[in-house]
């Protein structure tokens, strides 16, 4: 049924005749009187009966019908077209993002500060997700957009936000924390403070480490940085972490070596499924994202 033409219905019904209609609805009265005549055919039931020259008009009972349902679906038109007005101005709506529990502090609360004043009626919901769980909450449409370490393929695209080097943080007191750098060989025997299973990164480490042909031994997992870090000081191991998480915990009876492996380095993304038709708030975030590092970029070495 042509919602246009139950729109000519109701007008006609509201304005009490067909001659007052033309104006309201932006029809000629001919256009508007076949559109009615349509519907009542399309129906098989008359829906006005009309006076003289059909200016005076009254509803029959399937014309009470039609006007009261018709009138709904014209209310909710209205309650549609306004609701996408304010997703498309931004005043309205929401955006459930899924933050790495590793370096989304450092990278992201910056934009997510930005995005907060800029459009101070978008409902943000900020959800820490392991690697794992983020792209299972994508797929059940828990989080429009998530931050993580993923590798692009058919099913996922995004932004690069990171590519970090790495480093072992020892204590400061230990034979290896004179070096300038170390490879992985030389962990082999060494106590190992890693994230749990659900991280991304402890993948990345027992890969590499096997590349480097061994299996780390002794391991303590944490959930945190700042604990390992802690661990790590009061001799539990040593720990493999971005450069950029290292120096943002690092504290006194620690020190960070550079890692020389190229086999093993950090690169942090936003990424979100291809298929799935991004609202206007996350393709505001990803707009402020692609901005600030823009400004990241541009930004002279020695600030």
């Amino acid at each position: 049924m042509d919602l246009k033409a139950l729109h000519y219905f109701t007008e006609v019904v509201n304005a009490g005749g067909f001659a007052k209609a033309c104006h309201s609805a932006f029809v000629t009265q001919p256009a508007l009187s076949k559109a009615i005549r349509l519907l009542e055919d399309e129906l098989d039931m008359i829906l006005l009966e009309r006076g003289k020259r059909g200016s005076q008009i009254r509803l029959t009972e399937a014309g009470k019908v039609v006007y009261h349902h018709a009138s709904k679906l014209m209310e909710g038109r209205q309650l549609m077209m306004a609701e996408l007005d304010s997703l498309r101005n931004l005043s309205g709506g929401s955006l459930k993002l899924g933050l790495a529990p590793l370096g989304s502090a450092e990278l992201f609360a910056p934009v997510i500060a930005q995005f907060r004043q800029q459009y101070p009626s978008i409902e943000l919901q900020l959800l820490v997700r392991g690697g794992i769980e983020q792209t299972a909450a994508l797929h059940k449409d828990e989080i429009e957009l998530a931050t993580g370490i993923i590798d692009f393929d058919d099913e996922f695209c995004g932004i690069r936000i990171r590519n970090e080097s790495m480093v072992v943080v020892l204590p400061a007191g230990h034979k290896l924390a004179s070096k300038e750098t170390l490879q992985l060989s030389e962990l082999e025997q060494l106590a190992q403070v890693m994230f749990e299973p659900e991280y991304a990164l402890y993948e990345l480490v027992l890969e590499a480490c096997a590349k480097a042909g061994f299996k780390p031994q002794n391991i303590t997992r944490v959930s945190h940085a700042d604990f390992g870090i802690a661990l790590v000081a009061a001799g539990s191991g040593v720990m493999i972490l971005p450069k950029i998480i290292a120096e943002r915990y690092r504290v006194e009876a620690v020190v960070n070596i550079p890692l020389a492996s190229e086999d093993l380095r950090w690169e942090l993304s936003l990424f979100w499924r291809k298929q799935k038709h991004l609202s206007f708030a996350a393709q505001a975030m990803i707009k402020l994202i692609k901005q600030h590092l823009s400004q990241l970029e541009n930004k002279p070495r020695n600030e």
